[in-house]
């Protein structure tokens, strides 16, 4: 992991789940991590711990909802470290229910957090990736970006999107840019506790009893990090083993 000691990565959604792991692993592992996210005090009292861990850490309250936002997430990197060598666009909203109950709202805010919220990483980070001439950019997709299920529909559509964003860009920017995709099953995270629909919620409980940690992202985001300038990792998708879905 020699090759993730002093990078400056930016991740979203850092406020708790894969976000907080991924944060507490990478600074461990001597990279220096910004963190944004909308609940100020949970970010707060990550960076606290790791900078008591004498890791370094910053962070600024962002919704990825609001281009301006993510963008002066980056810029705080920018501020703090100089550069900024990984954008790990995690945020995101699950909120399970049939397409007939027309949840509009919920449908929006997906749409806002999982897609655009990523676009909007892009675009802070890539300005910055381009004139260095070098960077990463790792995304959270899901196992829902390949497979659809009832209720689930419009947050695999999300996912699908998600994963089709991340291919084109890895063609796009490819040779000196890398770009990954980490799509991850059952993860036990909050993310599980975004429905409304009563029945989905119930059904979603009783399946993520099988999840795992998150630290299983963090391990697998951390591996991408480290491979050599030369190798890009594009898709990792891991999930428990006793996971059908």
């Amino acid at each position: 992991m020699k090759n993730v000691k002093n990078k400056v990565v930016v991740i979203t959604g850092a406020s708790g789940g894969i976000g907080e792991a991924t944060a507490r692993h990478l600074a461990s592992l001597g990279a220096k991590v910004v963190l944004g996210a909308r609940r100020k005090e949970q970010l707060e009292s990550i960076v606290a711990d790791i900078r008591a861990a004498s890791g370094e850490a910053e962070m600024a309250v962002t919704d990825v909802a609001d281009a301006a936002q993510v963008k002066a997430l980056v810029a705080t990197a920018k501020q703090s470290f100089g550069h900024v060598d990984v954008m790990i666009n995690n945020a995101g909203l699950m909120s399970i229910a049939p397409i007939t109950e027309t949840l509009v709202d919920e449908w929006d805010r997906m749409i806002d957090i999982n897609i655009k919220g990523v676009l909007y990483g892009i675009a802070a980070a890539l300005p910055e990736f381009t004139a260095q001439n070098s960077g990463h950019m790792i995304t959270i997709g899901s196992i829902a970006g390949h497979k659809v299920s009832p209720g689930g529909a419009v947050y695999s559509g999300t996912k699908f999107a998600v994963a089709a964003i991340s291919e084109g860009l890895r063609q796009e920017i490819g040779r000196a840019i890398r770009t990954t995709i980490i799509e991850p099953g059952l993860i036990d995270t909050n993310l599980k506790a975004g429905s409304s629909h009563e029945g989905s919620a119930a059904a979603i409980g009783e399946v993520y009893k099988m999840a795992i940690s998150p630290s299983a992202i963090a391990n697998a985001i951390a591996y991408a990090i480290s491979q050599p300038a030369d190798v890009d990792v594009n898709q990792i998708v891991l999930r428990p083993t006793v996971q059908d879905f």
